[in-house]
């Protein structure tokens, strides 16, 4: 990876509804210009992401999803209003910073919820990407949050009845169902109540990549950003993040001319690879890259493929 860089621009852009999204800029001014669009939905994202683009030539965009990292209102917040945070929202977001910064066309690249946001946007806004790099590919279709938090269940027994009873649900609760009861706790007006969900629901994550050897990174966040991870995954699950089931795939088509590279772990439990090989099935521009030790999280050989993949697009 390239060293750590300072941004030369931030800021905070007002995207309404009273809502302001941080955003900043790094490497070179005259760069091909890529925005990185993190997961969860709710992480936030940090300089380390940075670290996968050459910063002589690229123009390294980040910003944090509403909600979360340094964007405000902070979905920690109880008085947050969640109602204006949707993927609709997320997408008009996008084009307002692309307008702000005065950029024509972008690089996406993103992971995890991360993918989904991509492809909404580029489906929606095809004309504005000039390629898309994703690892760990989801489209959050409504049986890839039931398989989640329900399905895969069936590896992790013990683990998944702690999260049935973190929101006292039974033991035929759906995935569905299950992340709607987050939702609705981390909406409760007690913030022990609202504290104690969340470390619920970041120990059944941990538990679902517990085989990866990476620790417990969602365990490992700490206080308002633990808060408002959670509260905005909940809500962003349980309403099927406001997509037709099945509508990302539906419309790859939209995708056509657009340079992709897909990268999945085959060892991924969180997001089985079938989603990555149906959109790459869709996508008839995009390449799939199966790494066969990896999991949701990567490692060194998925995080080659990204390096490869952006230096290549970087000459574009």
């Amino acid at each position: 990876m390239f060293p750590e860089i300072e941004a030369y621009e931030e800021g905070l852009l007002d995207v309404g509804d009273g809502n302001r999204v941080h955003y900043s800029v790094a490497g070179n001014p005259e760069g091909k210009p890529a925005l990185v669009v993190h997961g969860g939905p709710g992480s936030g994202t940090g300089p380390r992401a940075r670290r996968v683009f050459d910063p002589e030539k690229y123009r390294i965009v980040l910003f944090d999803q509403r909600g979360c990292g340094r964007s405000l209102p902070h979905a920690s917040d109880p008085a947050a209003d969640m109602s204006v945070n949707t993927t609709a929202r997320l997408i008009a977001d996008m084009e307002r910073l692309r307008e702000h910064l005065g950029i024509d066309r972008w690089l996406l690249h993103g992971g995890s919820w991360g993918s989904t946001l991509i492809l909404a946007y580029a489906e929606a806004h095809p004309s504005r990407v000039s390629e898309i790099v994703i690892a760990s590919v989801t489209t959050t279709r409504r049986s890839e949050t039931a398989w989640l938090y329900e399905g895969v269940r069936r590896f992790f027994p013990e683990a998944h009845e702690r999260f049935r009873a973190g929101v006292d649900a039974p033991e035929d609760a759906t995935g569905l169902e299950l992340a709607a009861a987050y939702a609705r706790r981390m909406e409760d007006p007690d913030l022990p109540v609202r504290e104690k969900a969340a470390a619920d629901w970041c120990a059944w994550e941990d538990a679902v990549l517990s085989g990866e050897g990476m620790g417990t990174p969602y365990t490992d966040r700490v206080d308002d950003a633990r808060l408002a991870f959670v509260r905005i995954c909940a809500h962003y699950f349980a309403h099927g993040a406001w997509l037709e089931e099945g509508a990302l795939l539906r419309d790859a088509h939209r995708l056509a001319g657009i340079p992709g590279v897909l990268i999945h772990g085959r060892l991924d439990m969180a997001g089985p690879l079938d989603t990555a090989w149906e959109l790459a099935r869709a996508w008839p521009d995009a390449e799939l890259h199966v790494v066969e030790r990896a999991g949701h999280l990567g490692g060194g050989e998925t995080r080659a493929l990204i390096l490869s993949a952006l230096e290549r697009f970087a000459k574009k």
